[in-house]
């Protein structure tokens, strides 16, 4: 049996073949039956997320081949538009990329937390579809050890690297509580979205989305329990506004320095965090002037960011040495496992031969043989059948001078193992 990763990622395919190769929920439940029901297939598992689609299985000669033609089949592509922009791993190599995705080394975004969440789930439909046996069972186990493992030891995930994390992670740096501030974000776009999702992550509850199209603002503060108003209706949310953080088109600053020394005078001079995300800016420089005015621009936010990915890329150094850690725990709990497969073939074998002989004793006792006959025709029955095989097998190691075996049966029959010299 072989371990096989197989699959692409944001680093060998474009978008689009991204999406054709997803696995959707609904797919999921067919697609983990049909991979089960491949000859070369005995366990599997599918993680398909928006940057990544991957098999990880247990299969036998073959297997790699088979999962290829079976996955553009599922999807009704060519093996071959596939090929450019696979990638397999095997054994050793396959745990250590599962564990490498689980702590986010293979993101995107170095270190993001999502994945491991997602990979809990890909872990769980397998189960549910019962395509994990004891293989599979053991390296997802190990892989979600080590995560908790890197969570626990290093800092990996605790430096923002997107501008809308790093900002609110420089808020909560002028804010003791979070959850007491309220929140005035500018603009309705990718970016003021994501700043919302995190604030109200962060404790933020008090949060009024302004934009130029009131109903945008609307569908984005709406989730969060915030409320929407106009871009004319800023000088009014800004006097009570702890946070502002700005992210328009627009060519024209939206906050001038008069606006905010209004609002400042109203606030009692409570400090206020503004950042400007926009590029042309929307926060006029000279706002920064002003005393209780904490203002940032994308350019000192993309310093943090810089300053963030250099601290996780050691982190992720150090996640790598705990990885190499748990792919060999994974390695020695797997010859443990097949040890003890061994171990248990043998002694079935073992006691099938000592179940034939002592039925054959008791049937000759029944007969009204001699007792002490019958039990000596047992000691010599069950010592041939015992040591036949070992014994042939002795012999052909001894005529190819197979000193390997040779030494290996001294160490496994007897009591102290063979003078070689002899």
């Amino acid at each position: 049996m072989t371990l096989v990763a197989l699959g692409i990622n944001h680093r060998t395919a474009t978008l689009d073949v991204r999406e054709r190769v997803a696995f959707t929920p609904a797919q999921l439940e067919q697609a983990l039956s049909e991979l089960r029901a491949l000859p070369q297939v005995h366990e599997a598992a599918v993680l398909s997320t928006c940057n990544r689609t991957e098999l990880y299985c247990v299969t036998s000669e073959g297997g790699e081949q088979a999962l290829h033609e079976w996955l553009g089949r599922f999807h009704d592509m060519p093996v071959e538009s596939l090929a450019h922009c696979t990638y397999h791993f095997l054994e050793a190599d396959a745990a250590r990329h599962l564990m490498r995705v689980a702590v986010g080394l293979d993101s995107m975004v170095l270190g993001e937390p999502q994945i491991l969440g997602q990979l809990k789930e890909a872990y769980q439909a397998a189960r549910d579809a019962r395509g994990l046996g004891g293989e599979l069972e053991g390296l997802f186990q190990q892989t979600f050890a080590v995560a908790k493992q890197v969570r626990t030891e290093t800092g990996i995930g605790r430096n923002p690297v997107s501008v809308a994390y790093a900002a609110v992670s420089l808020a909560s740096r002028i804010f003791d509580d979070l959850g007491k501030s309220r929140a005035l974000l500018i603009g309705a776009g990718e970016t003021i979205e994501l700043v919302a999702r995190h604030l109200h992550e962060a404790g933020v509850r008090r949060l009024t989305v302004a934009n130029r199209t009131q109903e945008r603002a609307s569908q984005l503060a709406a989730p969060l329990g915030g409320q929407a108003i106009s871009l004319d209706e800023i000088p009014d949310a800004l006097s009570s506004a702890d946070i502002v953080i700005a992210s328009t088109a627009s060519a024209l600053p939206v906050l001038g320095k008069g606006m905010v020394e209004r609002a400042l005078k109203k606030r009692r001079h409570r400090p206020v965090f503004m950042v400007d995300i926009a590029v042309p800016r929307d926060i006029e420089p000279e706002v920064g002037e002003l005393g209780d005015v904490f203002l940032y621009t994308v350019d000192d936010l993309q310093e943090v960011i810089s300053e963030n990915r250099r601290h996780r890329q050691l982190e992720a150094d150090q996640a790598e040495s705990l990885i190499e850690g748990g792919v060999d725990r994974w390695q020695h709990e797997r010859r443990l496992r097949s040890g003890g497969e061994l171990i248990r073939d043998v002694r079935a074998h073992g006691e099938s031969l000592r179940d034939a002989a002592r039925d054959q004793a008791l049937a000759r006792l029944a007969r009204g043989e001699d007792p002490e006959e019958v039990v000596r025709r047992l000691a010599h029955q069950l010592t041939n059948r015992l040591l036949h095989r070992p014994t042939l097998a002795l012999r052909d190691a001894a005529a190819d001078d197979r000193r390997d075996l040779m030494d290996a049966a001294a160490t496994l029959l007897l009591d102290e193992p063979s003078d070689p010299s002899r």
